[in-house]
């Protein structure tokens, strides 16, 4: 995974009348603590403007300017007001930054609150916003309202807008491969291209056709082969699943790698099912789960649109993001479901290495010994993000909630890879699903992360975002 934290730029607005020594000693101290929390930092030069911060306009084109220059260089801007600030410079500066902005205003001391020393940032920060909002300036409040640098509540902001960063400077603009088409009787899992691309998301088709061919084209000798052989064989027991099924499913391994490099893709979506079955004999489970684990996620039954709510999770937790189905209802538990798919959860969200399996539901119709490759096992108990995507009108409509796996146990005989996820006010949420039309998939990650979520895909990316 990808876990490097946002480098911020800082900008430090100022009020002349009210003490400098405040602005220098929140530019040394604001540096500090995000040095500690593992952010690097860029700062305009002290002798750019006075002290090192912006007041007026003219200094706030300084700063847009200084921006401009550094484009690329940094993936959030912090703004801190050590005292009042001045909204009309903040604005000039920030107008045109292009990435999330997070307005910090410092605390005043009580026992500091003559004309000398009196910050009124408090104050300022609330005309900072109104302007913000006059000029149409996307920016992230958090609580509370003041905030003191070095203070765990500043730790929790940061890690809060940190993840907003991620999720918006990589869903801006992102790649997403659609392997395969859809299989006609999964309308469940249409999507709108046109809509993704509005947004920023562009949609890679690739026809397994062309998959097939490279998979018929790759030689074992190769070094690829080889070491993706040994992974596979490592990621899962294989008990008595057949050498050859191991064979194809590192060649197609192999071939969705290449794939991945050569359209840049940032996740996938794959029709898992019958072609792979019938010629190969195997499912692909095991291969996407292994992608996913590593930082591309991807989607079972060519279902583009939570590839994408798979990859906002992943740059959101820093960890592997999953897809599952909404499938089983839990005894009488109104607020207990039971999440399953067929065996592709990552090697990290499961309770411990799976086994190797035919896919005994397409087994059914197939017959024995065409689909190896699920990854049977438990998903392990732990807080988890879910969401789902669907395209309506133009829109990207999301949905997200939280809750937890636990450690309640069901049937052995229960095939793929589950868990018994406890979320409250269970039926409410299936309601919504159901009512609003959104798919019987849905994606997870750890960690209970609907704030900075709803904070990327609302203020900015545009997205419709429903909180269930």
């Amino acid at each position: 995974m990808d876990n490097e934290k946002t480098r911020f730029a800082l900008l430090f607005g100022n009020r002349a009348f009210f003490p400098s020594s405040l602005i220098q000693s929140a530019r040394e101290e604001m540096v500090r603590v995000l040095r500690e929390l593992g952010h690097e930092t860029l700062l305009i030069d002290e002798k750019a403007v006075p002290h090192g911060a912006v007041e007026t306009a003219d200094h706030g084109r300084l700063y847009a300017e200084f921006l401009r220059k550094n484009r690329g260089k940094f993936g959030g801007v912090i703004l801190s007001l050590p005292n009042f600030g001045d909204e009309n410079g903040g604005a000039v500066a920030l107008r045109e930054a292009g990435v999330p902005i997070l307005i910090q205003a410092y605390p005043d001391d009580m026992d500091r609150l003559g004309p000398q020393s009196r910050r009124d940032a408090f104050c300022g920060k609330l005309s900072m916003m109104d302007v913000f909002r006059q000029i149409g300036i996307p920016f992230t409040n958090l609580r509370p309202h003041t905030v003191r640098p070095g203070s765990e509540a500043f730790a929790r902001n940061i890690d809060t807008f940190d993840r907003v960063c991620r999720i918006v400077g990589s869903m801006r603009q992102m790649t997403i491969g659609s392997i395969g088409a859809r299989t006609t009787p999964f309308k469940t899992v249409r999507v709108d291209e046109l809509a993704l691309q509005s947004h920023g998301i562009t949609v890679e088709t690739i026809d397994l056709s062309e998959i097939f061919a490279r998979m018929d084209s790759l030689r074992s000798s190769t070094n690829s082969f080889k070491e993706k052989m040994e992974h596979l064989k490592q990621a899962a027991h294989w008990g008595s699943a057949p050498e050859l099924a191991l064979v194809n499913l590192a060649k197609l391994g192999v071939v969705l790698d290449d794939v991945v490099a050569e359209y840049k893709m940032d996740a996938m979506a794959i029709r898992c099912w019958t072609e792979l079955q019938m010629r190969y004999g195997i499912s692909p489970c095991l291969v996407t789960g292994d992608l996913a684990e590593h930082a591309v996620p991807t989607a079972c039954e060519v279902d583009v649109a939570n590839a994408v709510t798979m990859f906002a999770l992943t740059r959101a937790s820093g960890e592997a993001s999953g897809i599952l189905d909404w499938n089983n209802n839990y005894g009488e538990e109104e607020n207990k479901c039971i999440l399953f798919h067929c065996g592709n959860v990552p090697r990290s969200l499961m309770a411990e290495k799976g086994t190797i399996s035919d896919h005994l539901i397409l087994a059914s119709s197939l017959g024995a010994g065409h689909g190896f490759g699920c990854n049977v096992g438990r998903i392990r108990p732990m807080d988890f993000t879910f969401g789902s995507m669907m395209t309506k009108e133009g829109s990207l409509d999301f949905y997200l909630g939280k809750g937890k796996i636990t450690n309640d146990q069901f049937s052995n005989q229960f095939f793929g890879c589950a868990g018994v996820a406890e979320i409250e006010n269970l039926q409410d949420v299936l309601q919504f699903i159901g009512n609003k039309g959104h798919r019987h998939h849905v994606s997870i990650t750890p960690g209970h992360l609907v704030e900075p979520m709803v904070e990327a895909f609302q203020n900015y990316l545009e997205y419709q975002v429903t909180v269930v």
